[in-house]
């Protein structure tokens, strides 16, 4: 089992597009299981990176999980695997604290992944030597295994970084990839567009693959990454058990935002998980609870408002005490209205509140919540009041029934005002902050106990 992690100086380099082409190069043309990880809170470079290996993208992350859950959780997801590729977050030494142990850095470090830089060498030559010397030995335990230059010029400006980096360093040159407008994916204001909503993705991905492969010396790639340490070999997953409850999820082109260990907790707490289309489905499939998670229902308001039986089905099924778990658009679609660009379109009309859209984030990055008493689910042993998160998002509500209850102190964040977040309304539970399932704070196995003890 090889791995290998993707980095880059700073952000908006092409890490992700460079790890999408990977991805599907290694996992199409080769034939590999390639097993994708991001590092960092992120749900779209993930749906992205799952499409082009062709099985689930997972998320490590410091801030919501111990140095030990996140080996744990690659060391669990890489088995079986032929190669693990890691796409980073930002630079290599950019992070939240000054120490930088929670950067990319530290987390190759901790995996004991060979890191490969992504250059954007737009602007530059020579230039380029000091640039790679100085992150060579920042940190002298940071195993830097190669260096792919993006966005190259031409020959001529690919002939002189060769030069630069063959003479002054001893970082070898896996790649050098050309400046394309068939390389740009579409971009929206919250990063890149998600593929679940992009009518022509696979042909964006092998479109991608195909100049990666083109750019890339895949071989001396694979051997960069077989000098990572072995993965101890793993226990047997254990079998997931024989749902007892239905959770319906919103999957379509307003929503998808849904973490790969989030739903297999889900599964693995009992439940099975039933898809459905708040487009262009005319009612909830039989369902005992739905998740309707984030996305970009601004974009989709107009067809969501059309399908007024969907809305009617949804706040129908609330209204009788079904159990619903929304986050951040899906919050959005409980709420009575959505405001965007001079225009309003109703919503399923659950929670008393009016959403408007903003040309600026009104919450964004990592959040820190405390449970309320008004928090419905049941509380398990051993779990954490004060609850690591994060939320990213462009609208705020207005109208708000001043005797709706909230499941959530805001201590670091926004939420919904700045100091609650979680709106509590009969079964229902919808804020802009986006959980993870970790230690300490299982709350898939949570909702789903939720779940039975309503039913």
């Amino acid at each position: 089992m090889s791995y290998l992690y993707l980095s880059a100086a700073h952000k908006s380099s092409g890490k992700t597009t460079l790890s999408i082409g990977l991805c599907a190069a290694l996992a199409g043309d080769r034939g590999l299981l390639v097993q994708p990880f991001k590092k960092g809170p992120d749900y779209i470079d993930p749906l992205w990176l799952g499409a082009a290996a062709g099985r689930p993208c997972y998320n490590l992350d410091v801030y919501m999980e111990s140095p030990a859950d996140n080996s744990r959780l690659f060391h669990d997801r890489m088995q079986g695997a032929d190669l693990g590729l890691i796409e980073g977050n930002k630079g290599l030494f950019d992070g939240i604290s000054t120490d930088g142990s929670d950067s990319n850095a530290a987390m190759a470090n901790l995996l004991g992944a060979p890191v490969v830089l992504v250059i954007d060498t737009r602007g530059i030559t020579r230039g380029i030597a000091p640039l790679l010397h100085g992150y060579s030995t920042f940190d002298p335990e940071v195993q830097i295994a190669g260096v792919i230059l993006n966005q190259v010029g031409g020959a001529r400006h690919e002939a002189k970084l060769r030069k630069a980096v063959e003479t002054y360093t001893d970082i070898p040159v896996l790649g050098a990839v050309g400046r394309s407008s068939e390389l740009v994916i579409d971009e929206r204001h919250l990063g890149l567009m998600p593929s679940n909503e992009h009518e022509e993705a696979q042909r964006v991905i092998s479109r991608i693959a195909r100049a990666v492969t083109e750019g890339v010396d895949l071989d001396s790639l694979m051997a960069a990454a077989a000098k990572a340490p072995a993965i101890p070999a793993g226990q047997a997953a254990s079998p997931l058990p024989s749902p007892d409850v239905k959770i319906g999820i919103a999957k379509d082109a307003a929503f998808g935002f849904y973490y790969a260990g989030d739903l297999h907790a889900l599964r693995a707490a009992g439940a099975e998980l039933v898809w459905f289309d708040a487009i262009s489905d005319e009612a909830l499939p039989r369902v005992d609870a739905l998740f309707i998670g984030g996305g970009f229902p601004e974009t989709m308001m107009g067809e969501l408002e059309a399908n007024v039986a969907m809305r009617r089905s949804v706040a129908a099924f609330a209204e009788a005490g079904g159990v619903i778990y929304a986050e951040c658009g899906g919050l959005m679609y409980l709420c009575r209205s959505i405001r965007w660009n001079d225009s309003d379109c109703e919503m399923a009309g659950i929670i008393a509140a009016d959403v408007v859209m903003d040309s600026r984030p009104q919450g964004r990055g990592y959040v820190r919540i405390e449970e309320t008493s008004s928090h419905p689910w049941p509380r398990t042993a051993g779990e954490e009041t004060l609850v690591p998160a994060h939320e990213f998002h462009y609208s705020h509500l207005e109208q708000v029934d001043p005797a709706l209850q909230f499941a959530y102190r805001v201590h670091r964040g926004h939420g919904i005002d700045g100091e609650k977040d979680g709106i509590v309304y009969k079964n229902v539970l919808a804020g802009y902050t986006h959980l993870r399932d970790v230690e300490g704070h299982r709350w898939a196995r949570r909702f789903v106990q939720h779940v039975r003890n309503c039913r």
